[in-house]
């Protein structure tokens, strides 16, 4: 059984996201989704116009997933890895490199996102994400484990 995680925040869902979720879900056998909490997406920055619950409720009835654990933080990403025993890690193109430091416990598998996903909020600029880089934060350094 190869289980698979990925993570994301997952507001207005769409096509997209499907698409994406369903070849993470390809990885593998199992996909887990790490969808980003209120108080983590503002931490990011991010200003979701659907609330958690109702995202991880829309993540999790998609048949492509096994389960959705919240994502409260940058850290988590070893300790899930360890605690669900993940064999890969399916993440977007735009973090190519950045989580390599999950090697010691999973494959990393980037996975580019055709065409656009974007995001646009009344008197906000349109964030354009597959088509052009996002600016991410640096990602965190892994924990000395136990």
């Amino acid at each position: 059984m190869v289980r698979v995680i990925t993570y994301g925040t997952f507001d207005l869902l769409r096509a997209v996201h499907l698409d994406f979720l369903e070849r993470a879900a390809a990885l593998g056998d199992e996909l887990y989704v790490g969808v980003s909490t209120d108080a983590f997406s503002r931490m990011k920055g991010e200003r979701c116009l659907i609330d958690f619950e109702a995202r991880i409720r829309l993540v999790g009835a998609l048949r492509c997933v096994s389960g959705v654990i919240p994502e409260h933080d940058w850290e988590q990403k070893p300790a899930d890895v360890q605690r669900l025993g993940v064999d890969v890690l399916g993440i977007g193109g735009e973090w190519t490199g950045r989580l390599d430091f999950l090697r010691p416990w999973c494959r990393v598998v980037y996975l580019p996102r055709p065409g656009s996903l974007s995001t646009v909020l009344p008197g906000e600029k349109i964030s354009q994400r597959g088509s052009s880089p996002v600016v991410l934060p640096e990602p965190p350094e892994p924990r000395a484990s136990g």
